[in-house]
């Protein structure tokens, strides 16, 4: 009897420790989106404001470098809207683990030379909803000289996580991902430019 006691007791503290571990991942999995939404959403304000608008035609090399602008510490390349999902979020223009934590990042390419791939975070306020997208939605980027790219979404991939080649291989002008909530496989969004 003492032994079953003793077992009981054993097991209550192992799931009281566990359920106490996913409280806390969950608290804090919430408080890196609603940071990474809020600080994304103020870094899209500064730039709608200081993008200029363009009226008339306007020509890209595939060989010219994305400009940048620095706003709060990060440099952005672009803006990228989803209206499916209604995202708007800026593009870091160089990937780290710490511009990944407040904005999606270009993991490769340029809009210009039509193979730009975005990593994101799966954060609601970010990637972590871009598996509900459906072939046709429209997707712009908007560059910071205020040159808009419009693409329309053709696939959805599932790749594993040490597909890094596939990731970037492939006709699309467009990919961004995101890993899944386990962390075993990646979204992958690949996008044509719409006509």
């Amino acid at each position: 009897m003492k032994n079953n006691t003793k077992i009981s007791n054993i097991l209550i503290a192992v799931g009281t420790f566990f359920i106490v571990s996913a409280v806390i991942c969950f608290v804090y999995n919430f408080t890196q989106d609603k940071n990474a939404d809020n600080f994304s959403g103020e870094i899209v304000s500064e730039l709608t404001n200081e993008i200029p608008s363009h009226e008339e035609n306007w020509k890209v090399y595939p060989f010219m470098d994305m400009p940048e602008k620095e706003i709060k510490g990060v440099k952005c390349i672009a803006i990228l809207d989803i209206p499916a999902l209604d995202l708007s979020l800026p593009v870091s223009s160089v990937w780290t683990d710490e511009n990944l934590k407040i904005m999606p990042c270009r993991y490769s390419g340029s809009v210009y030379s039509d193979d730009i791939v975005i990593a994101g975070h799966n954060y609601r306020a970010h990637f972590g909803r871009i598996n509900r997208l459906k072939q046709g939605d429209e997707i712009t980027i908007t560059d910071m000289d205020g040159n808009i790219f419009r693409y329309e979404v053709d696939v959805i991939d599932i790749l594993e996580p040490t597909d890094i080649e596939e990731m970037k291989s492939g006709n699309w002008d467009l990919t961004f991902f995101t890993c899944n909530f386990s962390r075993s496989h990646r979204v992958t969004v690949r996008c044509l430019k719409a006509d």
